[in-house]
């Protein structure tokens, strides 16, 4: 059997190169023959919007998305307005990239009352709806695995932000399919009821994200393997969002100290070999 050799659909996200700004990214990604990228907010605010968006056109690259807004609870009516403010913000960035998704990192406990932080969630997002939409730009919820709860996201499985973004564009029938979900398999490969959530997503799909979960866990946060070095169907994952309609983007997002002191091109060479073997 002839292994597949395909990348029209798999992207970088930025993060996986730690090092590169986003012209180093650019340019890693056409020297390995990719045609997406998938952006962090602190990298552009680092480059600068006008000369991101400047030398991501010039590269002939599309990007993927936009990371990250969200972060809606606070324990304050004026901290809440600001970060919708932010987010506003963030969906200005996102089209001036010329993206049409921005990711929601929807936000951790403000204090010990998760059912209210959850409630800041949702009257965030709906907050910032009409603006997104008059930009062009689809707002993606991704779920956080449930060990991020506190910090940084309490919406923990897919269900979660299918229930979400289902009710959302329910609210707002002006509107076609305003908001969806980015499906992380680092956050949700441990869901049981994953794969009926991912046919439940059908048309609300904006994002794919994939790496791997290795034992142990080096690190909360920067602990992410390369695909095939860990335990994640991601074959099943890639064939189960496809059967669910998404034919999108694919990126690779791995936060991981290991990988981001090895040159960014190996990186992105081995990142294209286990693609192709792990995802397709």
């Amino acid at each position: 059997m002839t292994p597949p050799t395909n990348i029209s659909r798999l992207s970088l996200n930025q993060y996986t190169t730690f090092s590169w700004n986003v012209e180093d990214a650019t340019k890693g990604c056409q020297r390995a023959g990719l045609s997406w990228i998938g952006l962090w907010r602190d990298k552009v605010a680092e480059y600068g919007l006008e000369n991101s968006a400047r030398v991501v056109r010039e590269s002939g690259l599309q990007v993927s998305s936009l990371c990250r807004g969200g972060m809606f609870p606070a324990d304050n009516k004026s901290e809440r307005q600001k970060r919708i403010d932010d987010n506003r913000h963030a969906i200005d960035e996102a089209a001036t990239l010329g993206t049409d998704t921005l990711v929601l990192v929807c936000g951790g406990l403000p204090n010990k009352d998760l059912e209210a932080a959850r409630q800041m969630v949702y009257d965030g997002i709906a907050e910032i709806i009409p603006y997104a939409q008059e930009r062009g730009i689809k707002l993606g919820i991704e779920p956080l695995h449930p060990m991020y709860c506190a910090d940084r996201n309490v919406i923990v499985t897919l269900g979660q932000a299918n229930d979400f973004a289902l009710q959302l564009n329910t609210a707002f029938p002006e509107y076609q399919t305003p908001v969806g979900v980015v499906i992380d398999v680092f956050h949700v490969w441990w869901d049981p009821q994953v794969f009926a959530e991912i046919q439940r997503a059908k048309g609300i799909i904006f994002g794919f994200h994939v790496c791997d979960w290795i034992t142990p866990l080096p690190d909360v946060l920067k602990g992410r393997g390369m695909m095939g070095d860990g335990w994640i169907q991601l074959r099943k994952f890639r064939e189960a969002v496809d059967a669910a309609g998404y034919d999108g983007p694919i990126e690779v997002e791995i936060f991981n100290e290991t990988l981001w002191a090895m040159p960014p091109d190996d990186v992105l060479e081995l990142m294209k070999e286990r693609y192709l073997k792990e995802v397709y």
